[in-house]
């Protein structure tokens, strides 16, 4: 295949909320630039970008897929990326390797809650963004239009004027669509005009997306002519030589035009409005087109930015090991760069290589596949690069450009391109490779902490077996799956960013590694104190013929401040206990408080002070002081007012503004303490205290308050005694647990 530099490079990400149609509209982008024969379609499986089989079975892009095709001397990398709220992280992190964003909407939906978010990742990295239009050629439902003057753009003058509201005043037009709706609207969908040139492109099903040149309607024509003239006035606004320009002549001519617009689109100064059909095919070249002509290439953007002479460190990898004990791969964590120096490499040739790993996947036939951006300098095949993150040398065999799942070979790949190289000994998503005496690190995304765990549990030996090299395989895919052993309740957990996502990675689990789990809600950590001060005997006396057992100490229990855990003081004087007994009855009284008194939760914050006790010269042993503080802490909890203490989470929500009254409403519904709140450019981030035991279901009823627009953290804070009326309720429920424990006795 041909060889492109970086000015002839276009990277974009198509994003956008769910089922607007992004993987349909690259399969039919890829059939209108020759790429592939013809479009793929979602319902029946064939589309390039969407060959998980988890995405064909559930009709949806689930993580980002990379497909090229070239168009007029350009190559143009296409990223799809999801856009259901569980996986919209995907999203945020094709924004690295690429220089534009278009921002797809469904002509009949409007702005989604997802349309938002992705506009606002985009804003986050400074990218141009383009907002396309898809499926005009979808039946609204609305009333037709009876065929004349204007009547014909009404639905789509409005969908411009919401996008306006959304998302600023400059945001315009850069096309017209003629017609809107199916078949059975009186003035289908067939073409668009093109505000630069002035010129109609009509299309008819054996187009093939390609268009053909035609006359402005007459009915159309006073409306372009207007939306023509205010996109002149908005690309000559702050340039005063256009704008001098456009008041001499009336207008910009055409050639000045399309420059002034490439850089206004560019540095962000306008965000364009397309209008295309994937489903039909229609207006698919006027977009490549468009990208090609408008859209930056990876050399026009700003230097990137990096950090040099640093070395990176995990945090927040929580320690996972698989479910058999064997240690997981780190990626549950995240990789941070310790230096603080930085640099800014420019997207060239002549510079340093240095590639940055954006995705990895795991074939089942040709094992790790890494998808990675040049961000500088020439890779060639048989490259021999250093891993930055973990200090070693990645031979870069066989290089490749991914169209869906199907590689093609290259020889060589240049500064802004897009790869993929299979079977890397030690590299995973966020690492950067390159020049060994030039490094550099790009930093990843910035992605959320998972907001939902699940207890997992293997069906089988054979399958505890096995779940650990699958999760394995899993994160390397999935940097946001976290899997643990939770030190307090011995379970392990699997989190994720919702119930759907966990889903996912139990069906995968299954199908790719044939490993069949269980999923259960996690186990809430209770725990119990006491809240007064008691003293008690413990005498443990048993005689039986020969040898005996005898042991008797007296002991105090104090409460302590939250978060102390234990403490044992020996207040005996005289030798009324023996110091080799001493230890044995520490141990008695900690055994007896791991398995509580109130619900068989473990006892925290207190302190044993032993007072006094008395020991027999044959009789007494080890076991038998054991037996006697296990005896004499029981004695205590019940004079010490025992009660449930359970973890208080702190909680950062988030959410649009309009949803503030509802998410508080909620919240004090939930037993929460709202600490603060912050409120910025119609969005806001509610922190609150809430129990534990409260948020497990989180996730899913903050998706459905919020349209899927909300997100939130949460981390253990403290802990704190549980209301009444709730401690009943887990006593009653840990009744059959607290019997068995006794019959073990």
């Amino acid at each position: 295949m041909n060889i492109f530099s970086g000015g002839n490079i276009r990277n974009v990400a198509i994003t956008g909320h769910s089922h607007c149609g992004k993987t349909t509209l690259i399969s039919a982008i890829l059939a209108t630039a020759g790429a592939v024969p013809s479009p793929g379609r979602v319902d029946d499986g064939t589309a390039v970008t969407a060959y998980d089989e988890e995405e064909i079975a559930r009709r949806m892009t689930l993580s980002n897929a990379v497909a090229w095709c070239e168009w007029s001397g350009v190559k143009v990398n296409c990223v799809d990326t999801p856009g259901f709220s569980m996986f919209v992280h995907e999203a945020k992190s094709a924004m690295l390797p690429v220089e534009t964003a278009v921002v797809l909407v469904d002509a009949c939906s409007g702005v989604e809650p997802m349309t938002s978010r992705v506009w606002a990742y985009a804003e986050e990295f400074s990218l141009p963004r383009m907002l396309v239009v898809n499926k005009m050629d979808r039946d609204s439902g609305k009333p037709a239009a009876n065929g004349s003057g204007n009547e014909t753009l009404t639905e789509a003058l409005a969908l411009l004027d919401s996008l306006r509201n959304t998302f600023g005043r400059n945001v315009v037009p850069v096309q017209l669509p003629i017609g809107q709706g199916g078949l059975a609207s009186k003035i289908p969908f067939r073409g668009v005009i093109d505000l630069v040139s002035m010129n109609a492109f009509l299309y008819d099903p054996s187009s093939k997306g390609k268009g053909k040149l035609a006359e402005i309607p007459p009915e159309l024509l006073e409306t372009a002519k207007s939306a023509h003239e205010s996109l002149v006035e908005l690309v000559a606004e702050g340039k005063d030589e256009l704008m001098e320009e456009f008041f001499n002549e009336g207008t910009i001519p055409e050639d000045h035009l399309i420059a002034a617009l490439h850089e206004a689109i560019r540095e962000d100064r306008i965000f364009p409005v397309l209008f295309a059909s994937g489903q039909a095919n229609i207006a698919t070249d006027r977009l490549l087109e468009f990208l090609r002509v408008y859209a930056p290439a990876p050399t026009e953007r700003a230097p990137v930015a990096a950090r040099a002479n640093a070395t990176y460190a995990l945090v927040n990898g929580n320690g996972h090991t698989g479910a058999n004990g064997s240690a997981l791969h780190e990626n549950g964590g995240d990789w941070r760069a310790g230096g603080t120096e930085m640099v800014n490499r420019p997207v060239a040739d002549n510079q340093p290589a240095a590639v940055y790993v954006f995705k990895t996947i795991s074939d089942p036939f040709a094992g790790h596949i890494s998808f990675f951006k040049v961000f500088s300098g020439v890779v060639r095949n048989d490259a021999s690069l250093q891993n930055y993150n973990r200090n070693g040398v990645e031979k870069f065999s066989h290089l490749a450009v991914m169209e869906g799942k199907v590689a093609t070979s290259v020889a060589e790949l240049h500064a802004g391109d897009i790869g993929a190289v299979a079977k890397l000994k030690n590299t995973f998503t966020g690492d950067t490779l390159g020049d060994k005496a030039h490094p550099v690190f790009f930093e990843a995304a910035a992605l959320p902490e998972p907001a939902i765990a699940f207890a997992i549990e293997p069906k089988t030996r054979a399958d505890e077996d096995k779940l650990a090299t699958g999760l394995h395989r899993l994160m390397e895919e999935d940097t946001l799956i976290r899997f643990y052993r939770d030190p307090q309740t011995h379970e392990f957990l699997i989190a994720g960013t919702g119930q759907q996502h966990i889903e996912v990675i139990v069906s995968k689990l299954r199908k790719r590694y044939h490993t069949e789990v269980t999923l259960k809600a996690p186990k809430v950590p209770y725990r119990e104190t006491i809240r007064a001060a008691a003293e008690a005997r413990g005498r443990h006396k048993k005689q039986s013929g020969g040898h005996g057992q005898f042991g008797d100490c007296v002991i105090r229990i104090e409460p302590l401040p939250r978060g102390t855990g234990f403490e044992f003081v020996n207040d005996i004087f005289g030798g009324a206990v023996p110091k080799n007994y001493i230890p044995a009855i520490e141990k008695g009284i900690q055994e007896a408080a791991q398995r509580g008194y109130v619900a068989g939760y473990p006892v925290v914050d207190y302190r044993v002070i032993l007072k006094d006790g008395s020991y027999h010269d044959v009789d007494s042993n080890e076991l038998s002081f054991r037996m006697a503080g296990r005896i004499a802490f029981r004695k205590c909890m019940e004079q010490s007012r025992p009660a449930i203490i359970e973890p208080i989470m702190r909680v950062e929500i988030d959410a649009p503004e309009s949803a503030a009254g509802v998410l508080m409403g909620d919240l004090n519904g939930r037993r929460g303490k709202v600490q603060g709140m912050e409120s910025r450019a119609g969005s806001l981030t509610l922190r609150a205290e809430v129990p534990m035991s409260e948020m497990l279901s989180y996730g899913a009823d903050l998706t459905a308050m919020t349209q899927g627009l909300g997100s939130f953290h949460m981390e253990l804070d403290h802990y704190d005694i549980v209301p009444a009326a709730q401690q009943e309720k887990i006593v009653a429920a840990s009744t059959v647990r607290m019997h068995a424990d006794d019959e073990d006795d």
